[in-house]
């Protein structure tokens, strides 16, 4: 935002949490509200996982779960207690729950920093992509699929024994009599995914939706993958683990690689991030080839196993204030300011909702909870309120009304930001080098330019008297508004904001304002409603008085 210069923006100053997707810090809330907040979220993490597990329908997107998860983990610590949130395991059906045999584990997530650590630390190291899908353990009985449980808590889940038995990709009978435990991720198949293009495809929701229908169809079941990346009970070394799995027809070993030098962490995230894969992907996963036994397996991380999940494409932004923004021409514009999130390498601190219709329909207030993401992987855009905050802050918009194609020629009360829109607009159309929104802020906050031409008869020692300005910065300053002096007519007409179709009309300034509605029709590309504004323009008491002033200033056509 820029320094100094009153504008329509309400900030919400208190209770505004303050850390970012790099530093979970506490809310700057009472205890109070932080416990109502912290609530909230908690019911709606409850209520998302209901439609998940029960119902197969996923509310938001995986990532923005996530990350829901870990901001409520954060609150809840903030409040002095521990985590609680697990996974929805009940669900309304005769099937129930089955104690996992061999524990599902969460995994620790690194960075750069901790991956470098971790592979530094250990030897015989085998990457995995990290499948987005829903875990499952299968248990095999000399061959026969006598038992399917979901992740659930990691301890128990739902018994999707019948549902498995349906699904092509898990086989009913291994085609050798072994007892085994096998633990993989059910996913969606895809043709030629490539996730860094298509990072919300839906996959995991639709595998919850296939586990969780009462009559899926056969096209739906032939649709669900399984990849193998764990078997607690089968051979301790990795080699030994992929050559079985292989011989008992799971493909683990296609997308199981050792780390070397020459193909390191970072090429194989690359690879899977940017390359096409029958699957959804956020991440890797590093192991080690040798493990524990399944007899000292719990549901806790293991120290062993860890994941370096992909660059975030969606965050979840803390709204920090609302800014209404009027432009040039009037619109009013809200801006919304955010905690600052990192997306593909960039710090997002603000992004613009585009229309104040939109803001009215989102009812966004300091404090909600936001997705981002970036468009073409260049322009920030919020494409949804995750939730609101519980405290709403009155927000009072300007009245657009107030503000059109001629108004805020003058620095008036509510003025300030669409003459700073219109002088920074002018300085562009007329070629002034190095003159940004920043001087001309500069300028109108020690008052040497409270209008639009102010600028034109200037002097040295005043643009001195702005902050930032010296001797040499007032030199360059005053030789551009000299050489502005000398542009063309139609730069100039441009330059004041008049409407399109100016530029192709024939005479001067005052042949110009002496046209009728019927006239500015006859020119080319010109219809009624634009004939109708240049009309107004021209004939506006604000723009005769520049003209006359830049007639006096010597200005060629006026």
């Amino acid at each position: 935002m820029t320094r100094g210069v009153v504008k329509w923006i309400f900030a919400g100053l208190i209770g505004l949490v303050t850390f970012s997707t790099q530093a979970a810090e506490c809310p700057a809330w009472s205890q109070e509200r932080l416990s109502r907040e912290s609530q909230a979220l908690e019911e709606h993490v409850e209520y998302w996982d209901i439609a998940y597990h029960q119902e197969g329908v996923a509310l938001i997107d995986d990532a923005l779960y996530d990350q829901a998860v870990e901001r409520l983990a954060n609150w809840q610590r903030c409040l002095g207690a521990e985590p609680d949130h697990r996974p929805l395991t009940r669900v309304t059906s005769s099937r129930g729950t089955l104690e996992h045999p061999a524990a599902q584990r969460g995994l620790n997530k690194a960075d750069d920093e901790g991956i470098r650590r971790f592979t530094s630390r250990r030897e015989d190291l085998w990457i995995q992509p990290k499948v987005d899908g829903v875990a499952v353990t299968l248990r095999y009985v000399e061959g026969e699929l006598v038992e399917a449980v979901s992740r659930g808590d990691g301890e128990r889940g739902q018994d999707w024994t019948a549902r498995a038995r349906q699904l092509p990709a898990v086989p009913n009978r291994l085609p050798e009599p072994v007892s085994a435990l096998l633990q993989g991720e059910l996913y969606w198949r895809l043709q030629a995914h490539v996730q860094s293009r298509a990072p919300s495809s839906g996959a995991r929701g639709a595998v919850a939706g296939a586990m969780a229908q009462s009559s899926p169809e056969v096209a739906t079941l032939e649709r669900v993958g399984l990849f193998v990346w764990g078997w607690p009970d089968g051979p301790t070394d990795m080699e030994s683990r992929l050559a079985q799995l292989s011989a008992l027809g799971f493909d683990s070993a296609d997308y199981s690689y050792p780390l070397d030098d020459r193909r390191d962490a970072a090429y194989w995230r690359d690879t899977w991030f940017n390359g096409p894969l029958p699957f959804a992907t956020d991440g890797v996963v590093i192991k080690q080839a040798e493990r524990p036994g399944v007899r000292r397996w719990s549901s806790s991380p293991p120290e062993w196993a860890i994941a370096w999940k992909y660059p975030a494409q969606q965050a979840l932004a803390e709204v920090r204030g609302i800014e209404f923004r009027v432009g040039r021409t009037g619109r009013v514009t809200p801006l919304v300011w955010l905690n600052p999130v990192m997306l593909e390498g960039r710090r997002i601190s603000r992004v613009s909702l585009g229309s104040l219709d939109r803001w009215e329909s989102l009812d966004i207030r300091p404090g909600d909870q936001v997705a981002i993401s970036l468009a073409g992987l260049t322009i920030p855009q919020l494409s949804e309120v995750v939730w609101h905050t519980q405290e709403r802050s009155p927000l009072t918009p300007p009245p657009p009304q107030r503000y059109h194609l001629l108004s805020c020629f003058e620095l008036t009360p509510g003025c300030e930001s669409q003459l700073l829109a219109r002088l920074s607009y002018l300085g562009e159309q007329l070629g002034m080098q190095g003159i940004g929104e920043g001087t001309w802020q500069a300028l109108m906050e020690a008052g040497v330019v409270t209008q639009l031409l102010d600028w034109l008869n200037v002097e040295p020692r005043q643009l001195r008297e702005a902050y930032g300005i010296g001797e040499a910065t007032a030199a360059s300053l005053t030789e551009q508004f000299q050489a502005a002096r000398s542009q063309p007519f139609a730069a100039w007409l441009s330059a004041l904001g008049a409407p399109p179709g100016s530029d192709a009309a024939r005479g001067d300034w005052n042949d110009l304002a002496g046209y009728q509605r019927e006239q500015w029709q006859a020119v080319p590309g010109v219809g009624p409603v634009r004939a109708d504004a240049l009309v107004a323009f021209f004939s506006h008491p604000e723009m005769q008085r520049m003209a006359a002033q830049l007639n006096q200033a010597g200005v060629a056509g006026f």
